[in-house]
């Protein structure tokens, strides 16, 4: 089974001046988003911090900002990694929900 096809949420390409401040320990970044889910999303970093890693995250869209924590569930080294949000509070997920509706308009 591939990575897509156990998704539970459809991935959608993100504009590319959508910025992700991200933090884990003492490691702090800011990235350009690639794809964002109602699950979860990809950053580009060069310097990807290792998997299972928690990681804080504040995401600037349009609609405004939104903060979550996750967890690192893919690593592509020299490119990015993958995060499967796991706590957000009910109106940060409010906002990515609209966000990721205006997307697929």
């Amino acid at each position: 089974m591939s990575v897509i096809e156990r998704r539970r949420y459809p991935r959608t390409s993100a504009p590319g001046n959508l910025l992700v401040a991200w933090q884990t320990g003492s490691n702090k970044g800011v990235s350009r988003l690639e794809t964002i889910a109602l699950g979860g999303l990809f950053i580009r970093t060069e310097e990807p911090v290792a998997s299972q890693s928690l990681v804080r995250l504040l995401v600037e869209a349009p609609n405004g900002d939104f903060r979550a924590r996750a967890i690192v569930r893919r690593v592509v080294a020299k490119k990015g990694m993958g995060l499967e949000f796991v706590a957000m509070t009910q109106e940060d997920r409010a906002r990515l929900g609209q966000y990721l509706r205006r997307l697929a308009a």
